[in-house]
């Protein structure tokens, strides 16, 4: 309705200025991303392979492809979030390390002892590189557990407690690493 009342000139005019408003706005704040990353001059990450190294540990369970699957979710994220290139070799930004730790552990006994709760816990050890920024560098373990009834196999709710788990593990690293807030 209001826009009836305006002139189709001065119309197109107001339009011109909020464009050209924003784009001082957002120019003038330096490379900004909805998700607060600063890649500053970076132009490329990579991840290496994080090994599985978990099921050398006593009391671990063994997972096959969870250091693949792994590693795909953190170069999803990455790209998903940022507008850096994925490449093998060579990025601005590296990311390496290696699962160290992913186990189903009772968290809460019934009457007749056995487990009425269990948590699954995955931690990996991080080590980021950027070649672009002095003093980003850093080495950090990182760990997410998924809780669910002593009543349920791990086979059963692994596929949802991965998705939980990579969700909060991948974010944590991003956070670590590229978040400025």
């Amino acid at each position: 309705m209001i826009f009836k009342m305006i002139k189709p000139r001065a119309y197109r005019f107001m339009v011109l200025m909020l464009a050209l408003a924003s784009s001082l706005l957002l120019d003038g704040c330096g490379l900004y991303t909805f998700t607060g990353a600063d890649v500053g001059d970076a132009q490329s990450f990579q991840v290496n392979f994080f090994q599985n190294y978990a099921d050398q540990s006593p009391g671990s369970t063994i997972e096959p492809q969870l250091d693949l699957e792994f590693t795909n979710a953190l170069q999803d994220l990455i790209t998903n979030l940022t507008s850096l290139s994925l490449t093998g070799s060579g990025g601005d930004l590296v990311y390496e390390g290696e699962i160290v730790e992913y186990r189903v552990s009772p968290m809460s006994a019934t009457a007749d002892q056995t487990a009425a709760q269990n948590r699954l816990t995955m931690a990996v050890n991080v080590r980021f590189f950027n070649s672009k920024k002095e003093g980003a560098d850093f080495e950090k373990r990182f760990s997410f557990f998924f809780d669910f009834p002593g009543t349920q196999l791990l086979e059963s709710v692994k596929s949802e407690a991965h998705e939980v788990i990579f969700d909060r593990l991948t974010q944590d690293i991003f956070n670590e690493s590229l978040a400025d807030w």
